[in-house]
Protein backbone atom coordinates (compact mmCIF):
# COMPACT_ATOMS: atom_id res chain seq x y z
CA UNK A 1 0.00 0.00 0.00
CA UNK A 2 2.73 2.54 0.77
CA UNK A 3 4.46 1.85 -2.47
CA UNK A 4 1.06 2.77 -4.07
CA UNK A 5 0.71 5.51 -2.22
CA UNK A 6 4.58 6.79 -3.03
CA UNK A 7 3.97 5.71 -6.63
CA UNK A 8 0.67 7.88 -6.99
CA UNK A 9 2.18 11.14 -5.09
CA UNK A 10 5.26 11.30 -7.26
CA UNK A 11 3.13 10.76 -10.52
CA UNK A 12 1.19 14.09 -8.69
CA UNK A 13 4.14 15.72 -8.50
CA UNK A 14 5.52 15.21 -11.38
CA UNK A 15 2.76 16.56 -13.52
CA UNK A 16 2.33 19.46 -11.68
CA UNK A 17 6.36 20.37 -12.12
CA UNK A 18 5.67 19.32 -15.79
CA UNK A 19 3.20 22.01 -16.73
CA UNK A 20 3.82 24.10 -19.63
CA UNK A 21 3.00 27.86 -19.63
CA UNK A 22 1.50 28.70 -23.12
CA UNK A 23 -0.06 32.49 -21.65
CA UNK A 24 0.14 33.96 -25.57
CA UNK A 25 -1.81 33.07 -28.18
CA UNK A 26 -1.18 34.89 -31.96
CA UNK A 27 -3.71 35.11 -34.54
CA UNK A 28 -3.46 36.80 -37.99
CA UNK A 29 -5.29 39.15 -40.53
CA UNK A 30 -5.16 41.09 -43.09
CA UNK A 31 -6.85 44.57 -44.16
CA UNK A 32 -6.88 45.86 -47.59
CA UNK A 33 -5.94 49.48 -47.21
CA UNK A 34 -5.70 50.36 -51.30
CA UNK A 35 -5.42 48.06 -54.70
CA UNK A 36 -1.72 47.78 -53.81
CA UNK A 37 -1.42 48.17 -50.13
CA UNK A 38 -2.65 45.73 -47.36
CA UNK A 39 -1.99 45.81 -43.18
CA UNK A 40 -0.94 42.67 -41.81
CA UNK A 41 -2.18 42.79 -38.30
CA UNK A 42 -0.86 39.97 -35.50
CA UNK A 43 -2.78 39.85 -32.56
CA UNK A 44 -1.03 38.67 -29.24
CA UNK A 45 -4.05 37.73 -26.35
CA UNK A 46 -2.15 37.15 -23.18
CA UNK A 47 -3.30 35.43 -20.63
CA UNK A 48 -3.49 35.61 -16.72
CA UNK A 49 -0.75 38.26 -15.54
CA UNK A 50 1.58 37.84 -17.82
CA UNK A 51 3.46 40.74 -20.12
CA UNK A 52 4.67 40.35 -23.65
CA UNK A 53 7.08 43.10 -24.26
CA UNK A 54 7.46 45.75 -26.48
CA UNK A 55 9.68 45.80 -29.59
CA UNK A 56 11.86 48.44 -28.05
CA UNK A 57 13.27 46.79 -24.82
CA UNK A 58 16.57 48.76 -23.04
CA UNK A 59 19.52 46.68 -23.12
CA UNK A 60 19.87 44.26 -20.46
CA UNK A 61 16.39 44.35 -20.27
CA UNK A 62 14.02 41.14 -21.44
CA UNK A 63 14.24 40.15 -25.28
CA UNK A 64 12.10 42.42 -27.06
CA UNK A 65 9.15 40.66 -29.60
CA UNK A 66 10.40 40.69 -32.71
CA UNK A 67 9.43 39.92 -36.00
CA UNK A 68 10.77 38.54 -39.14
CA UNK A 69 8.75 38.80 -42.64
CA UNK A 70 10.02 36.18 -44.86
CA UNK A 71 11.12 37.57 -48.06
CA UNK A 72 8.87 36.90 -51.06
CA UNK A 73 8.79 38.14 -54.80
CA UNK A 74 4.98 39.24 -54.83
CA UNK A 75 5.44 42.03 -52.04
CA UNK A 76 7.44 44.91 -50.72
CA UNK A 77 7.42 45.53 -46.87
CA UNK A 78 7.11 49.24 -46.29
CA UNK A 79 8.25 50.78 -43.15
CA UNK A 80 9.29 48.92 -39.92
CA UNK A 81 6.11 46.77 -37.94
CA UNK A 82 4.29 49.05 -35.75
CA UNK A 83 2.80 48.55 -32.28
CA UNK A 84 0.03 49.61 -29.89
CA UNK A 85 0.78 51.87 -27.13
CA UNK A 86 0.82 49.94 -24.27
CA UNK A 87 1.73 50.31 -20.70
CA UNK A 88 5.74 51.88 -19.66
CA UNK A 89 6.54 51.06 -16.30
CA UNK A 90 9.62 51.63 -13.91
CA UNK A 91 9.99 47.32 -13.46
CA UNK A 92 11.30 45.92 -10.67
CA UNK A 93 12.54 42.77 -11.62
CA UNK A 94 14.62 44.39 -14.62
CA UNK A 95 14.90 47.61 -12.95
CA UNK A 96 14.60 49.61 -15.40
CA UNK A 97 11.94 51.42 -17.56
CA UNK A 98 10.03 48.95 -19.86
CA UNK A 99 7.16 49.37 -22.31
CA UNK A 100 4.26 46.09 -22.07
CA UNK A 101 1.48 44.80 -22.93
CA UNK A 102 -1.35 42.60 -20.68
CA UNK A 103 -3.95 41.29 -22.41
CA UNK A 104 -3.65 42.15 -25.91
CA UNK A 105 -1.27 43.37 -28.41
CA UNK A 106 -1.19 44.49 -31.85
CA UNK A 107 1.08 44.83 -34.29
CA UNK A 108 0.89 46.37 -37.69
CA UNK A 109 3.18 45.95 -40.89
CA UNK A 110 2.11 47.54 -44.14
CA UNK A 111 3.35 46.03 -47.56
CA UNK A 112 3.27 47.03 -51.17
CA UNK A 113 1.73 44.31 -53.71
CA UNK A 114 3.84 43.76 -56.51
CA UNK A 115 0.91 41.72 -59.10
CA UNK A 116 -2.58 40.78 -58.17
CA UNK A 117 -1.96 36.97 -57.44
CA UNK A 118 -3.53 36.20 -54.14
CA UNK A 119 -0.54 34.56 -51.77
CA UNK A 120 0.52 34.08 -48.33
CA UNK A 121 3.35 36.42 -46.11
CA UNK A 122 5.13 33.63 -43.46
CA UNK A 123 6.55 35.36 -40.72
CA UNK A 124 7.89 34.43 -37.20
CA UNK A 125 7.20 36.46 -34.03
CA UNK A 126 9.82 36.11 -31.28
CA UNK A 127 8.77 37.44 -27.65
CA UNK A 128 9.42 36.78 -23.88
CA UNK A 129 6.46 37.22 -21.00
CA UNK A 130 7.23 37.46 -17.04
CA UNK A 131 4.61 37.90 -14.38
CA UNK A 132 5.65 39.10 -11.00
CA UNK A 133 7.48 35.87 -9.99
CA UNK A 134 8.83 34.44 -13.09
CA UNK A 135 10.37 34.84 -16.72
CA UNK A 136 9.68 32.34 -19.29
CA UNK A 137 12.81 31.69 -21.80
CA UNK A 138 12.38 33.30 -25.54
CA UNK A 139 9.85 31.69 -27.64
CA UNK A 140 9.23 31.80 -31.45
CA UNK A 141 6.19 31.12 -33.20
CA UNK A 142 5.63 30.47 -36.93
CA UNK A 143 2.90 33.40 -38.59
CA UNK A 144 0.49 33.03 -41.73
CA UNK A 145 -0.95 35.99 -43.42
CA UNK A 146 -3.34 35.31 -46.02
CA UNK A 147 -3.36 37.72 -49.42
CA UNK A 148 -6.69 37.29 -51.42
Amino acid sequence: MKKLLLIFALGISATTFSQIHDPVKWSTSVEKISDTEYELLATATISGAWHLYSQNVPENGPIPTSFTFEGDSNYLKKGNTKEEKGHTIQDPIFDMEIKYFDTKALFKQRIKLKGKKPFNVNAVVEFMVCNDTQCLPPKEVDLIFEIK
